[in-house]
């Protein structure tokens, strides 16, 4: 698996080697032991999948507080997105920096999410689904987001009308105030209601 690191520190794309004949193919979409020789040892405990009928489907900037944090392996299963990992910790080295991918059925490629950062994805295409693991339980107490068009993050995305919940709407832009309690000095936008 060829692994390519982003910007934002600690993120990399995945490529899995795809071994293919007259019947298809097959592929490994996984293995704990590439993680654990790049230094990453917490197991992934949830699967997610979503799936997205309408071209434009944007879902994020989401994310988790502590001590629920999450990390996440994403792939895309069906269809196309253009996937976004933004760096929501204060003292790394790229804070309030984002990096894009585009992760399609056809591409085969994976992004990892590291803890503290925050993630969206906006669909290419229709019918669209969406694959990851994380290394934390779903917590609802701790849910959080930034709105998808922060200034302050400025992401280009794709030129689509966004489709958007209501929750997503609501979001807020990015708070530099630091949440009492929180280790490590991370700071967070408000609470998903």
């Amino acid at each position: 698996m060829k692994k390519t690191a982003l910007c934002v520190e600690g993120s990399f794309m995945l490529e899995p080697a795809c071994y293919a004949d007259h019947r298809g193919y097959f592929m490994e979409t996984f293995r704990q032991s590439h993680f654990i020789e790049s230094g990453i040892t917490k197991p992934f405990v949830q699967e997610n999948q979503s799936f997205s009928a309408s071209p434009g489907t944007l879902r994020g900037i989401h994310y988790q507080l502590p001590p629920y944090e999450q990390a996440k392996l994403v792939r895309c299963i069906q269809g196309g997105i253009y996937d976004v990992v933004v760096d929501l910790r204060k003292d790394s080295p790229t804070f309030l920096q984002h990096a894009a991918v585009e992760l399609s059925s056809a591409n085969r490629r994976q992004l990892y999410v590291p803890a503290g950062c925050g993630h969206a994805f906006m669909t290419l295409v229709p019918d669209t689904e969406v694959l990851y693991k994380t290394d934390a339980y779903y917590a609802p107490e701790c849910e959080a987001g930034v709105h998808w068009a922060d200034n302050q993050i400025q992401i280009s995305w794709p030129e689509l009308h966004p489709v958007l919940s209501e929750k997503d709407k609501r979001l807020p832009v990015f708070q530099f105030a630091k949440l009492p309690g929180i280790k490590g000095g991370v700071n967070y936008g408000e609470k998903v209601r």
